[in-house]
């Protein structure tokens, strides 16, 4: 299996941890001077090394120089010496720049001779940008034409060090000592110990400035840092990592939170339901059994009289019918299939003909069957039932009227009911007790599904119950 798609499968905590193990080792840098520094005319120049770093004739590891020389003078036209310098004491080691006879980037105080050169110890140091004119493989320092040099020292105790020079190596992401071109590094050996480093220039022109200065124990460290292996970026991924770890598991424990919210909402809204059919047996069903059976009794007591007999079986007749009626009421209210706007209107429009059939007042309906697919809670359409219910009683039982209107109609979510007759009408504040009840029972009912209750009655002029309630506000107990 490749090796990203093991990591793929990581934890993501891991990642972190498991790219800073795939990022090549890092050596160690042993002293750095970022510069500026501007030799001019110094002579033997001055130490800047101050004593961080030195080898003397028994060192046998290998040390990494680097630095950057901006040339404020053109050596074809003014010819100088100037270089970054190895000292040892005051005895002049390696120096690397450009030789005041060479005319050309070049090392000094070497054992070994260009074949170019007339000064002994002088070293043309080959280029990626040689003067093809006259010198085929070498460069003359320029005005203003930067130029990174880095140089190894590979320490011989007791004898001549080796040392390789690159002029404008490749430090990009992914280079490597040995992958530089063969046209821009020189060998040569020559005496390297040394406890100080020198910047030094004399002669003509404005001098060098040096930056970018490091001694380390690896090529390495002299390579652009890739960016996923730099540490701002490992930091930056680690904490965005963290961060979507945080946020995955703040969404995932409040989805969790709202999914037992709202099966506390469901078993909360069953509870009530089964209270609720628990209240309609024992009120509606419950109370007419009971009088079925004290009915009974009494045929029993007056078995002896036909006629209270057939007074008792009347009454009894009516209970039968009415707990029937009750039994109807609460399989409608219960069954799933009923939750619909329509099953609504269509049981107000069962129940009024039922109510009114044999009678001599006319119920007319005004409910249409097209209204919207909305759905609605059990207890909602319920008691909105009721409601309706209540009203056309009252109407049946107290206001003596010739014909009653049941009209439902629907706009903007919202179901609107009238009931209305051309009774007697009557005064609020004269509403008898068990008047008084019905009333407030409906208005109750009305509040605890979000709806708004209205009466209009005068004496003599019938009475008219509205009834509203915005069926995607939440009244349904979800939104339609």
């Amino acid at each position: 299996m490749p090796r990203w798609l093991v990591v793929a499968h990581l934890p993501v905590v891991l990642l972190p941890a498991l790219m800073m193990l795939a990022a090549p080792a890092r050596a160690v840098v042993l002293w750095s001077n970022p510069g500026p520094v501007l030799a001019h005319t110094n002579d033997e120049g001055t130490d800047i090394l101050r004593g961080a770093v030195k080898r003397d004739d028994t060192a046998s590891d290998t040390l990494y120089f680097k630095f950057m020389v901006n040339p404020l003078s053109d050596v074809s036209s003014e010819p100088y010496s100037a270089g970054f310098q190895l000292f040892q004491g005051n005895q002049e080691r390696l120096g690397v720049g450009n030789s005041l006879k060479a005319w050309a980037y070049s090392a000094f105080n070497t054992d070994d001779t260009g074949t170019n050169n007339t000064v002994p110890g002088d070293m043309d140091l080959n280029s990626a940008n040689p003067e093809s004119y006259a010198l085929p493989t070498y460069e003359l320092p320029r005005r203003s034409v930067e130029r990174t040099i880095v140089f190894k020292v590979q320490f011989v105790p007791g004898g001549d060090d080796f040392v390789t020079v690159w002029v404008k190596p490749n430090l990009r992401p992914g280079a490597t000592e040995e992958n530089q071109l063969t046209n821009l590094t020189t060998h040569f050996t020559a005496r390297c110990s040394f406890d100080q480093i020198r910047l030094r220039h004399n002669g003509n022109g404005d001098g060098w400035v040096f930056s970018d200065m490091v001694i380390a124990s690896s090529f390495n460290d002299f390579v652009a840092t890739p960016l996923w292996e730099s540490w701002w970026f490992m930091t930056l991924l680690a904490s965005a990592l963290l961060v979507w770890v945080g946020v995955t598991v703040r969404i995932v424990e409040k989805r969790k939170f709202q999914h037992q919210l709202q099966r506390a909402e469901q078993q909360h809204a069953l509870e009530r339901e089964r209270a609720r059919i628990a209240q309609d047996l024992h009120d509606d069903l419950g109370s007419s059994l009971t009088r079925l059976s004290l009915l009974s009794g009494l045929i029993k007591a007056d078995k002896d009289n036909p006629e209270q007999v057939e007074v008792h079986a009347s009454k009894m007749s009516q209970a039968a019918d009415q707990t029937v009626r009750a039994l109807e009421e609460i399989v409608w209210a219960v069954c799933p299939g009923s939750d619909t706007l329509q099953s609504l209107a269509d049981y107000i429009a069962h129940f009024a003909n039922e109510l009114f059939d044999g009678n001599s007042t006319h119920c007319r309906l005004d409910l249409p069957h097209d209204l919207p697919a909305m759905p609605l809670a059990p207890d909602v359409r319920h008691n909105i039932f009721l409601i309706v219910k209540e009203a056309l009683t009252n109407a049946l039982k107290h206001a003596g009227a010739r014909e009653i209107l049941v009209q439902a109609k629907v706009s903007n979510h919202t179901l609107e009911i009238l009931v209305q007759d051309d009774g007697t009408g009557f005064d609020p504040a004269s509403l008898a007790e068990g008047q008084r009840n019905g009333v407030r029972n409906m208005r109750r009912r009305a509040e605890t599904i979000g709806g708004k209750l209205g009466w209009q009655s005068t004496p003599g002029h019938g009475t008219t119950v509205t009834f509203s309630v915005n069926l995607r506000d939440g009244a349904n107990g979800r939104k339609t």
